[in-house]
């Protein structure tokens, strides 16, 4: 599937992954090219950039405050962050709500050290074909996305970490 994905536009990469999450795999291991650019509001007020971030590894998590699921995947999320933070990882958890007033008080009661990011127009989500909360996407130190994860239940945090290390030793 790899060289398959090289060899066609950005368009049917972007139909592909999303193909990918529709049909309910738990992760895909993709190289789907490079991760689209974008620029969203921190939850500090800041505007952050993806591709400030090259030379990382990031994870891109989307993420609702009413979906049950994202609450309990926030704390394993924070603690991946803490461990691998000085390694060259960061996570970039972008909120999909119109309205963040929810979000922000879900982040009160569940705090996180990395940055949260507010997609109120949904432009971020729909360039990154989000189908499912919460969905995630890991982006190698090159910006190209290598894994693409749908939804959560306990135990994927392992899936994470290893595919996390593997991309930070690349």
């Amino acid at each position: 599937m790899n060289t398959m994905l090289k060899t066609i536009g950005k368009a049917a990469r972007t139909a592909i992954m999303g193909g990918l999450l529709v049909a309910g795999t738990a992760y895909a291991d993709i190289d789907a090219g490079p991760a689209p650019d974008f620029t969203l509001k921190s939850q500090s007020g800041e505007n952050l950039r993806l591709s400030e971030f090259r030379g990382e590894v990031v994870m891109i998590n989307f993420w609702a405050s009413w979906c049950a699921p994202c609450r309990q995947e926030m704390p394993l999320l924070d603690e991946l962050y803490r461990q691998y933070q000085p390694l060259g990882f960061t996570i970039l958890g972008v909120n999909v709500e119109e309205d963040s007033t929810k979000a922000r008080q879900m982040l009160k009661k569940l705090p996180v050290n990395f940055p949260v990011l507010f997609d109120n127009k949904s432009d971020v989500s729909k360039l990154y074909n989000v189908v499912a909360m919460p969905s995630t996407v890991l982006v190698d130190r090159d910006g190209n996305i290598r894994y693409l994860h749908q939804g959560y239940k306990p135990g994927y945090e392992e899936s994470y970490q290893q595919q996390v290390r593997e991309l930070i030793r690349e």
